[in-house]
């Protein structure tokens, strides 16, 4: 493959550097929406640390159990290190379990600082993580991928890092969990509009899957609701309207005619306007001071 990429590229293509928007918007949501004046800058290190290792920890076991079930070989998205042949799938497996693995260590590291209760939910994030597309019965391979992005990549992150900045978790907190979970589950539509043909094909019962190309515009579309209703529920009416136009383009592909290659522009849009709309978050909590 003479156009393939270099040793160290091949693994920053795999770890989808336009998902990690999802890991680090609801960290920095939730260490602002509670104190903005007094974040436990340290405690709020740690979860960005832990919620981008899982990330990347996720995309590269997605990556590997994909490869190894052959369901990459319809794809036409970014890079895959298994699929490709280029990287071996046990160097893969070992490079998501490292990853998990430095997950781990920050999350321990934050319980010991702030309550060993947050061991058990990272415990559960890690098997949720690798279960996604591992295992004998991949959720993400029936449809509930969108519930663990939901979960994890919202109310988890977001209220795991407003609780501890020691402050307690506000009502705000709550709606900005729905907020980042439906920026993260819009980033996951991105990705599977595009892989609606291939995932037919390999077996992969997605949802977008499961709706097909046309419907699932619409699931596209409904998180970029639930986006406006966790801003508006907030009192954030400003944010709510930045998202309004950040997720504009992205909305106006998802029901465009565009099928499969054509629709790599969409996870760029959904990428770039959560970390609009979480830059605008974060204006907000500091124009408010509390």
């Amino acid at each position: 493959m003479s156009d393939a990429p270099g040793a160290l590229r091949r693994w920053i293509l795999a770890a989808r550097p336009r998902t990690l928007p999802a890991a680090l918007v609801p960290v920095a949501v939730g260490a602002g929406v509670v104190r903005p004046d007094s974040v436990a800058w340290f405690n709020t290190a740690l979860c960005a640390v832990v919620a981008l290792a899982l990330q990347i920890a996720t995309n590269y076991a997605n990556d590997y159990s994909d490869g190894r079930r052959g369901t990459d070989e319809q794809r036409v998205g970014p890079f895959r290190l298994t699929a490709s042949r280029l990287v071996a799938p046990e160097r893969v497996h070992q490079a998501a379990w490292l990853f998990f693995g430095v997950a781990a260590t920050g999350g321990l590291w934050l319980s010991a600082r702030t309550s060993w209760w947050l061991v058990a939910v990272g415990a559960t994030a890690i098997a949720a993580g690798w279960l996604y597309t591992g295992g004998p019965r991949p959720y993400g391979y029936y449809g509930y991928g969108e519930l663990f992005v939901l979960v994890y990549f919202g109310f988890v992150a977001t209220l795991g890092t407003a609780y501890v900045q020691g402050h307690g978790i506000t009502s705000a907190a709550w709606w900005w969990g729905l907020a980042a979970g439906s920026m993260a589950c819009a980033l996951l539509e991105a990705n599977n509009l595009r892989d609606v043909d291939g995932d037919r094909a390999a077996g992969k019962h997605t949802l977008a899957a499961r709706l097909g190309r046309e419907r699932g515009a619409w699931l596209f579309s409904g998180f970029v609701v639930a986006v406006l209703v966790g801003a508006l529920a907030a009192h954030e009416p400003l944010v709510a309207l930045v998202a309004v136009v950040a997720y504009s383009p992205g909305v106006r592909v998802a029901f465009s005619n565009r099928r499969g290659r054509d629709l790599l522009v969409l996870l760029r849009y959904s990428s770039r306007a959560q970390l609009v709309v979480g830059a605008a978050a974060l204006v907000a909590f500091a124009a408010r001071g509390s």
